[in-house]
């Protein structure tokens, strides 16, 4: 045996080649650690080693440091994340260790066998678990340390209210489109034997006892299972406006009145089946559309599982406390321990620290923060300790921000889909007069049909998949674009960016990586080149510029007052009792610009500044990502034309533009624009807002500065480029699969109506293709989950 290819009996991690043999309680297996060790031996003593046959992904591996879980217990937590039921509490948790159904099942099981619990429910598709206890008999923490044993790490959801709101809606479904199959099945069983007497020899009390078992079956699933779509309806009516759900219950109420009609007076035809298939088949179609518009709900999953549960806080006499991160407030010093998460955006105060970002900002590595590095909400501490002062509590910080975005991203209405909501209603009205031509032709050709081929053809042509096909791909486009890390924040920004022919970037903190360094200093006027330094550092010190960076190192000892920033030009500022400027030599210097940072006082010279910047390491792939799918690539920066010119060189980008003000670079957007040209804008700083407001779409960066992601269409959540690429795919097959989605419903109604018309539809086959046509779209949607498909576009 190969001791170095060795993998982790419980977690399936590469084992060391010095790690001993362990026994679980069966048999002699290697573990990567006593964690993996421990969990696996608790699993075989407690008769639950069928998990380790059944499961069909690896586990987690089990931390060796025990969890500090005691503060789960406290009240104030409880109370905000659990509710009271009969005999105790009941909470749901999220946790990213389930990976397969065993997973599930071994939770299920493991908490069945704690003393105090009640019930347990474990989902392997959700991530979530279900757990209620009695207080009186077992703490929270004691379940939860079970979990974490078994490499479970437990999270907070998203409260209990929304929580709970969820779960009801989601069993209210689940209970309607249950009774509606039953319902249906039973309805189709007895009109099955109706179908089947073509010589009427079925005598007519067994007949009509068919019929009226029937009705009491269909009953409940037009009124019940059928709720959604008369709600709807009544919404409809009362804004005076005809749309599906009008179409869909007026089809349901048709048949089953009419069929209740002719039971009572014993008439040749009745269609309860018709309509219990009706509900029954659009239930599961609305279902799976929720599906595709619940895949961005991973992404708040994913936030809420950043936000720790209690925060450890400093008191003025040098003790701690542990307080709820709502109760931190700006100001306040916090302990991070490590491996646990921030709570609240903050400035690192001693020395350096890791921090893992990758929920943040997609960065798979942990990134080093020196003392005055922010540091955002939700990121995890790596190997030491860290503190922090807060900056940013509550809704303000980064990961309440995120979370917003993608809500916002999930409720959005663009053009597209309020055009087929338009279509749809003319479609619905043009459809209602068709029907009632068609119904007055066959009452003079064949009066005892004529209702029959009406209700076939207005259940055979609901627009259900029109409707569908924007909304289901937005949803499931959404959704991908979370995972890319890019959230949308304008509802036409997807359909746009598929078009965009052109893109222009910003270079500082954009192409580059937004960390300019110092090469040179030269100095005039008697003025030193330390002196100079410190008073760049000064004016820099709070302008939010990009070039602050290179004067992060410098000391600031006098700070400067009555600071002004000039886009496109520089900063000003007073210093030890000295007007200054830093920026452009024309307006700094006084003189001729020559690409060169300058320090003067508007009229002469005092020091010159050489700076470097380098490329993003991932801007060479993204850029030829980008040129593969046919976009041209522009570079409009405030630099010298000899910075800007040797950056665009080392990219091979052709179109560069130096020296651009935020006016030229809306310029440069408006002349493309004018030549026909659809402009995608990528930027991160103060200066870029106009031209990404002004741009036909536009990406901001999502480590740049606020007003450019609030004037941007999409926010990256990281600093990669690649991303943008990845973004440009989705939209791009959104926009073909909306194209492909709206010819197969113009398609499957030139096929379908025509064929109701002539009468070669029954209304049960009508339902039945109708909802294979609404299928159809939101399962061609839900192509966009696949990244292969992405990748294709």
């Amino acid at each position: 045996m190969d001791m170095a290819a060795a993998r982790c009996h419980h977690c399936g991690e590469p084992v060391p080649a010095s790690a001993p043999m362990a026994w679980d309680g069966s048999a002699s297996h290697r573990f990567c650690c006593d964690g993996c060790a421990a969990a696996a031996a608790w699993i075989e003593q407690s008769d639950l080693g069928s998990y380790y046959r059944l499961r069909s992904a690896a586990s987690n591996r089990v931390q060796g440091d025990r969890l500090d879980l005691e503060s789960w217990d406290r009240a104030e937590l409880l109370d905000g994340h659990s509710r009271a039921i009969d005999g105790g509490r009941e909470i749901v948790l999220l946790t990213d260790g389930m990976r397969c159904a065993a997973c599930a099942w071994l939770i299920d099981r493991a908490l069945a066998r704690e003393a105090g619990v009640l019930d347990t429910t474990a989902n392997a598709v959700t991530g979530r678990i279900r757990i209620a206890w009695d207080p009186a008999r077992t703490r929270l923490s004691t379940l939860l340390q079970r979990l974490s044993m078994l490499g479970y790490r437990p999270y907070l959801a998203t409260g209990e209210a929304r929580e709970q709101a969820r779960l009801s809606e989601r069993r209210r479904w689940l209970l309607r489109l249950g009774v509606a199959g039953l319902g249906s099945l039973q309805a189709m069983m007895l009109a099955e034997a109706l179908y089947l007497d073509v010589h009427s020899t079925m005598p007519l009390p067994t007949r009509d006892l068919f019929r009226w078992l029937t009705f009491l079956v269909s009953t409940p699933v037009v009124f019940y299972s059928g709720w959604p779509f008369l709600a709807g309806m009544a919404r409809e009516l009362r804004a005076r406006q005809l749309g599906m759900d009008t179409l869909i219950a007026g089809s349901t109420l048709l048949a089953y009145f009419a069929s209740l009609v002719e039971t009572i007076r014993g008439g040749v035809h009745v269609w309860y089946d018709a309509a219990v298939m009706f509900v029954f088949l659009l239930l599961a179609a609305r279902m799976l559309e929720q599906r595709a518009r619940n895949v961005a709900t991973a992404q708040v999953d994913a936030l809420a599982r950043a936000q720790p549960v209690f925060a450890i806080r400093e008191r003025e006499d040098g003790g701690r406390e542990s307080v709820p991160p709502s109760a931190l407030r700006v100001g306040d010093v916090v302990r991070v321990a490590a491996g646990d998460a921030v709570p609240a955006d903050g400035a690192l105060l001693d020395g350096e620290a890791d921090f893992e970002e990758a929920l943040l900002t997609g960065e798979s590595h942990p990134v080093r923060r020196t003392p005055g590095d922010t540091v955002y909400a939700g990121a995890t501490c790596r190997e030491r300790p860290a503190r922090l002062r807060v900056t940013a509590t509550g809704e303000a910080t980064r990961l309440s921000q995120l979370a917003g975005l993608v809500d916002r991203a999930q409720n959005h209405r663009p053009p597209l889909a309020r055009m087929a909501d338009r279509a749809g209603r003319h479609f619905v009205l043009a459809l209602l007069v068709l029907a009632a031509c068609v119904y007055f032709g066959w009452r003079i050709h064949m009066p005892e049909r004529a209702f029959e081929v009406t209700l076939a053809l207005l259940v055979i042509s609901c627009p259900c998949a029109l409707s569908l096909s924007v909304p289901a791909v937005l949803a499931a486009a959404h959704g991908a674009l979370a995972r890319c890390g890019v959230l949308a924040t304008r509802p036409e920004a997807l359909d746009t960016l598929a078009r965009a022919t052109d893109i222009v970037f910003d270079k500082t903190g954009t192409l580059s990586d937004g960390r300019p360094a110092r090469v040179a200093v030269e100095v005039f006027d008697g003025l030193d080149a330390e002196g100079a330094t410190r008073v760049a550092a000064a004016l820099e010190n709070d302008s939010g510029h990009p070039i602050a960076a290179a004067f992060a190192d410098i000391a600031v000892r006098s700070p400067a007052r009555q600071v002004a920033t000039h886009a496109g030009r520089g900063v000003e500022g007073e210093v030890d009792g000295r007007h200054w400027r830093l920026g452009r030599a024309d307006w700094a210097a006084g003189r001729e610009d020559d690409g060169g940072l300058w320090l003067g006082d508007g009229a002469c010279g005092a020091a010159r500044f050489t700076l470097h910047e380098r490329p993003r390491e991932d801007a060479p792939a993204a850029l030829a990502a980008l040129r593969a799918q046919g976009l041209r690539i522009h570079l409009a920066s405030g630099d010298g034309d000899g910075a800007v010119q040797r950056f665009a060189h080392a990219l091979g980008i052709d179109s560069p533009h130096a020296r651009q003000s935020p006016e030229d670079k809306l310029a440069l957007v408006r002349r493309l624009q004018r030549e026909g040209r659809i402009v995608a804008m990528v930027g991160d700083g103060l200066n870029d807002a106009p031209v990404l407001a002004g741009a036909d779409v536009s990406v901001a960066m999502g480590e740049g500065a606020p007003l450019a992601q609030h004037a941007a269409d999409l926010v990256t959540t990281g600093p990669s480029l690649l991303r943008i690429a990845d973004a440009v795919g989705v939209a791009r097959l959104s926009r073909r699969l909306v194209k492909q989605n709206l010819a197969w419903s113009a398609g499957y109604n030139l096929l379908a109506v025509p064929l109701a018309a002539a009468g070669l539809v029954t209304p049960w086959i009508a339902a039945l293709g109708m909802a294979v046509s609404s299928l159809v779209v939101t399962l061609n949607a839900l192509r966009l989950a696949r990244p292969s498909s992405r990748m294709a576009a």
